[in-house]
This record gives C-alpha cells, sequence and structure tokens, in this order.
C-alpha cells in the first residue's frame, strides 16, 4: 500500500496509490531549522515574534527499503514509513534536535479542508493559514470590527479569525483522507497553496498518520477508531434544557420554579456560583476555591436529592486554577503541587484583578490529588455535571514538574485537564451519568473530553464571535472526531458596547434546539443584559422549545448511539451526507442535525425570512409540512419560534417528524 516513484529530479510517497509527498530539488518537501520567539502574554491572549534563523531545503533524497532520508550535506531527516491498523505511519527523526521543522504535504488546487480544531471563522480552510495554539480567541475576532478595535485597544484581547480555545493538527481532506500530526507544539499550517500544504512546526514531529475512505462518514469513523470517542451523554440531557442561574440556592430555586410554572421542560440547574461570587470590573466572576459556599447554598446536598426525585440534575463549575492564599491554594502549595517560577517560586497567574496559581497536572501526585478535589468536592455532593474551564491558559514561562518547557506543554494542557476531570468521573463509577464540558481542547480530546462548549461568545451578531461562529465552531471539531457540543443560549461576554437582546436570546434558543443538548447562560454582566426569567413572552418560547425538543427524543437518542459507536457528530457539514453535490462543500451556516434534518439557523437581526440551499433530496418544511425539492435555493418564512428546518421524507423518523408538525405547525 506504500510506494516510493521515482520522478523527474525527486519522488512521490504514495499510499493507496494516492499522492502524499511529492519532492523535487526545485520544490523540496521538508525543511529544517532554528529560530528564535519571543511570545508576550495577557490574560491568556498571546502574541508571536517568531525569528527564522536558518531554514534549510533538504533537496536531495535515498531509499532505504521502508525508509526515505531527505538530506543536505550531513543534515538529515529519515521518514520510516509503515502501514498499521490498515493506516499510514511516517515517523520522524532527525539528525539534530532543529526547532523549526516544515513539511509539505501533496494537494490539488480545488481541495478544500476542515478541522484544525475549532474554527469559529471558517469552515473551509484552504487559501489560508492558521497558527495553531490554545489561548483565549479574543473579543470580536475580527480586525476590521470596532468590537475587536476596542478589545486590542484596552485589553489586548481581540483576536483574530484563527485564534481558538482548541487548535489541532489533524484535518480532513475532500481527497477523502484525514491526517494528524503527532505534535503539541506550536504549529501553523499554511493552505495557501494549489499544490502543496505547508505544516510547520516548532519541533521535529514524532509522527503523521493517515488513511483514506471511499466516503467521509467512514472516513469519521476511522479518525474515531484512532482518536477514540467519549462516553455517552448523559440520560437527563435529553429530557428539557438545562437553566445557567445564580444567586444562591434560594434564587436558582425560584427560577426553577418560575420556569416550570411557565412550561418550560427544566432537566437541570447549572448554578456555577456554589463556590462563591468575585465582583472585578470585567463583571461578575466566581470564586476560585472550589469548595462548596453553604453561606450561598446551604444544605445542598439534599437539595440535589431533593431535584434528583423531579429529574432535575444539579450543575456546577471548577478550573485548574486556584485563588491565591485560600484553602485549595494552600493546601496545593504545601504538597509542592503548583506550577513555580524559574527562581522556584510560586507562579501566580493574573486573571484579571486576581491571581491565581496553577496545578501541576504534570506531577502525578498533584494529579491524583486534584482528581480527588473533583471526587469529593462535586461529585460525592451529587453534581451530575460542570463546566470544566480555562484548559488553554498555561504560561509559557512557567515551569513545570516533568522537566518539559511549558511552551511544548501549552497545547497539550487542555488533554491532561480533560483527562482529570475523565479519570475522577470513571473512577467513580459515573461515565454516562455525570459528564462535564469544556472549551479548550486539543487531540485527546475526542476521548477524555465528554464534551465541548463553544466557549465565551459575544452577546451580538457579529459573524466571527457572534451567534453565526457558534456553527463553524460544532462542524470543524464534529468532524475531527468531537460528537458532542453546544454553546452557552444567548452568549456571554458583554464588553465595549455589546448588550444581549431579547431577540438574540430568543434565536440563540431555536437554534440549541438541534446540537446536542440546550444550556443557557447569564453572561459576564448579568444585570445590564436581557434574562429569560424577566421575560414571559421568551418563558413562552423556552416552553415550547423544549416541548419540541423533548418531542424529539427518539431520533436524538439514535445521533447518540451513531456519535459512540461510530464518531459521527451530532451536528454535521452537509457534505458528510451529499458528497456528490458540490455546493454543500461551502456552506457553514447550516447544517445537518443527524442525517435527517436540516437547520440554517437564523443569524442576523430583525429577520423574518431565510433565503437557503437545500441539498439533492426530498425536504419537508418541519413547520408547515410543505414539501420542497433539493438542489435549489428556497426562501422560507422564519419568524421567531419558526427557525428554517426541514426533514427528509424517507428517513425512518418521519413519522416522528409529521407529528411534530402537527403539533407545533405555523
Amino acid at each position: 500500500m506504500i510506494t516510493f516513484n521515482t520522478i523527474q529530479d525527486g519522488i512521490e510517497i504514495r499510499y493507496k496509490n494516492q499522492i502524499i509527498i511529492k519532492h523535487t530539488k526545485d520544490k523540496p518537501a521538508f525543511f529544517l531549522g532554528f529560530g528564535t520567539e519571543i511570545i508576550e502574554s495577557y490574560r491568556g491572549n498571546y502574541q508571536f515574534d517568531d525569528y527564522i534563523e536558518s531554514r534549510i531545503p533538504l533537496v536531495s533524497y535515498k531509499i532505504n527499503q521502508h525508509q526515505v532520508i531527505f538530506f543536505n550535506q550531513e543534515i538529515e531527516l529519515t521518514l520510516d514509513c509503515i502501514e498499521s491498523d490498515g493506516r499510514l505511519i511516517i515517523n520522524f527523526n532527525s539528525s539534530q534536535p532543529f526547532n523549526r521543522f516544515w513539511m509539505r504535504i501533496f494537494a490539488t488546487k480545488d481541495e478544500k479542508i476542515y478541522g484544525c480544531g475549532e474554527q469559529a471563522s471558517y469552515f473551509n480552510l484552504r487559501k489560508r493559514n492558521f497558527p495553531l495554539w490554545t489561548s483565549e480567541p479574543g473579543v470580536g475576532r475580527d480586525k476590521k470590527s470596532l468590537t475587536t478595535f476596542y478589545a486590542d485597544l484596552n485589553d489586548k484581547a481581540g483576536g483574530d479569525y484563527y485564534t481558538t480555545y482548541y487548535p489541532e493538527p489533524t484535518f480532513v481532506s475532500t481527497r477523502k483522507y484525514w491526517l494528524h500530526v503527532d505534535s503539541f507544539a506550536y504549529a501553523d499550517f499554511n493552505f495557501k497553496h494549489d499544490n502543496f500544504h505547508e505544516l510547520f512546526f516548532w519541533e521535529t514531529p514524532r509522527q503523521l498518520i493517515l488513511n483514506f475512505k471511499d466516503n467521509y462518514l467512514d472516513l469519521v469513523t476511522d479518525l474515531t477508531d484512532y482518536t477514540k470517542r467519549p462516553p455517552r451523554l448523559p440520560e437527563y440531557l435529553l429530557d428539557g434544557m438545562v437553566i445557567g442561574v445564580q444567586g444562591g440556592l434560594e434564587q436558582v430555586l425560584t427560577y426553577l420554579k418560575q420556569s416550570q410554572a411557565a412550561g418550560v421542560k427544566v432537566s437541570g440547574i447549572w448554578a456555577q456560583d456554589w463556590a462563591g461570587h468575585n465582583y472585578t470590573s470585567f463583571g461578575k466572576r466566581l470564586y476560585w476555591n472550589w469548595k462548596l459556599n453553604e453561606t450561598i447554598y446551604p444544605n445542598l446536598k439534599e437539595e440535589i436529592k431533593k431535584l434528583g426525585k423531579e429529574n432535575v440534575a444539579f450543575l456546577t463549575y471548577i478550573c485548574p486554577f486556584l485563588l491565591e492564599n485560600e484553602s485549595l491554594f494552600n493546601e496545593a502549595k504545601s504538597h509542592n503541587y503548583l506550577a513555580l517560577t524559574k527562581t522556584g517560586e510560586v507562579y501566580k497567574e493574573d486573571f484579571g484583578e486576581f491571581y491565581c496559581g496553577i496545578v501541576d497536572l504534570t506531577n502525578p501526585k498533584a494529579f491524583d490529588w486534584y482528581k480527588n478535589v473533583i471526587k469529593t468536592n462535586l461529585i460525592d455532593l451529587g453534581i451530575k455535571g460542570w463546566m470544566a474551564d480555562f484548559g488553554e491558559y498555561l504560561p509559557v514561562d512557567c515551569v513545570l514538574h516533568n522537566g518539559i518547557d511549558a511552551k511544548l506543554m501549552h497545547n497539550e494542557w487542555p488533554v491532561l485537564w480533560a483527562k482529570c476531570n475523565y479519570e475522577a468521573v470513571k473512577e467513580s463509577n459515573k461515565l454516562g451519568e455525570v459528564f462535564y464540558f469544556m472549551r479548550a481542547g486539543a487531540h485527546g480530546s475526542q476521548h477524555y473530553a465528554t464534551s465541548l462548549w463553544a466557549g465565551d461568545q459575544s452577546v451580538n451578531w457579529e459573524t466571527h464571535d457572534g451567534i453565526a461562529s457558534v456553527i463553524p465552531s460544532a462542524l470543524s471539531t464534529g468532524i475531527i472526531g468531537n460528537p458532542f457540543t453546544h454553546s452557552d443560549i444567548g452568549g456571554y461576554t458583554s464588553l465595549h458596547g455589546n448588550i444581549r437582546t431579547k431577540e438574540l436570546f430568543d434565536r440563540w434558543l431555536e437554534m440549541n434546539v438541534f446540537t446536542s443538548y440546550m444550556r443557557t447562560h447569564e453572561g459576564n454582566r448579568p444585570a445590564q443584559n436581557f434574562q429569560f426569567y424577566n421575560d414571559d413572552d421568551t418563558l413562552q418560547l423556552m416552553a415550547r422549545m423544549t416541548s419540541i425538543r423533548v418531542d424529539l427524543k427518539p431520533y436524538i437518542h439514535y445521533l447518540y448511539d451513531d456519535a459512540i459507536l461510530k464518531g459521527y457528530p451530532v451536528q454535521r457539514p452537509l457534505f458528510m451526507h451529499y458528497e456528490n453535490d458540490e455546493k454543500t462543500y461551502d456552506l457553514q451556516y447550516e447544517y445537518l442535525f443527524g442525517p435527517d434534518i436540516y437547520i440554517k439557523p437564523v443569524v442576523q437581526p430583525n429577520q423574518r425570512a431565510q433565503e437557503l440551499y437545500l441539498p439533492q433530496d426530498e425536504w419537508i418544511h418541519l413547520w408547515s409540512g410543505e414539501s420542497y425539492q433539493g438542489g435549489q435555493t428556497v426562501t422560507i418564512l422564519c419568524p421567531i419560534g419558526y427557525p428554517p428546518v426541514f426533514y427528509r421524507k424517507d428517513s425512518n423518523f418521519a413519522k416522528l417528524f409529521e407529528d411534530i408538525t402537527r403539533k407545533y405547525h405555523v
């Protein structure tokens, strides 16, 4: 299956008769060199100045059985090419410890690329380059917007189209292959060239893994066979929505009763302030000492049991940072469980008017200690889920127990944090019953993160950081093996004049019916932004949309099964099922909810009609029952509560969808 074909002045490395690497003396496939980087960081935002000292083309080559050695004088790079588990594996070994590495993967001009972790601005990555570094993605993420301008000016936090919580050197090509490079170093994947993709790393990667399949469904299954898949999401997430409220036990129970009285089907309460409050100029934040605050949540364990009898789960929040001079910080410090400065002091990270220590997850004892904090302080309390936040914040100048440079550990940190949570749940025998959701990720999140969420979107309609951005985010993470994701209904970040409106919340709500699960968030400035509990009309809309969600339960069960057995994402790009329909490959603001439901969410204000392209099939409009032939663009009326949703006429769940049409028709 692996062949080395000699061509004029060069060589092709082929797998399954497909070109992977094409090398000639004039256009070499590999370069090695050295560079010196300067990294400036500020509250999870990073700026890079990478000075390339040398970039040496490896122009010559020789073949030695299953090896190809590329070289230039005394500099050598050995590629050991083998097939394992029906996949191509290329192991790399350089003759010197170079810290800059370039590799060119063969490409075709019309090829499209998807993945590279979570990409919120562009689903098809072609004609752009994507630095891969976990960070705060920024507020606005568009250098042409005023939001980004003010975020950069005031906070160094505007971001750009490529900034992301979840970068991964893994992608899917329309040549029907997936590719993963085994490295957590800083990388930059450049997809601008017609004939090759240039992959750049701050180290010589360990190996490249690649495979071809006949269709995209089999491709995702094969990729997730490699990455491993997450456990099944808990059953309670199918029984309504999780309301994100806070303010203490009495207050959140009041919100619960208010919602239930309005007919909202509530499956959980997400009270992130269980450990207390910390007020800063950014807004209402949490008290980062992850122990129950019994003053504002008295007798919570018993209250959680009572809620359980009503089939309402209780969810909370935790992160791997500990508030300076509080009890968990002091305990970790006494055992040397915190990351250090280069002078041997406890490293204290600035989170905006408060400082925290970093649990050193590379220290096995610290890892086990924090795992037990999760077991004791959350799981034993009866908590059924939590936000596992801030995996992207490891500073590059801290000193870690394992001795590896923090620059090389930075992108791996989210996986260690996910693994800590995973083992805490697994060792408590709660997988499938208890889950957590994460924004930061890397290779390994596919298995260790029970779910993703899209992070802290702005509470507005901006394309790169508002409601629209969560759709390509879901598609890009899903196609590389993360089947479960969702977003904060209504968004989170309210800064620089962005204030959440009722219309935005309502549109976000109706979209999230057709995601892995539904959860609201008050945002960083609750008092200034629209909240559902202050509006009877929105409460009625929540009742309607959660009833639809519960009616879809048999279908969503099926999607959960496909996710854990085959790796299929719950939210899918249209081309996964319509690969012969060329128009589907560049669509990124519509998606399939499983194989049988199509939705194009409304992501613009004051919009009551939506133009959309239906893929080549026969479709039934969910709200009217009208039939539409695919392969054409249509315009659909979409008043609030009736987003453009269609189902396949030939679906095995057609009867279920017909019942929903009769019950909720326009």
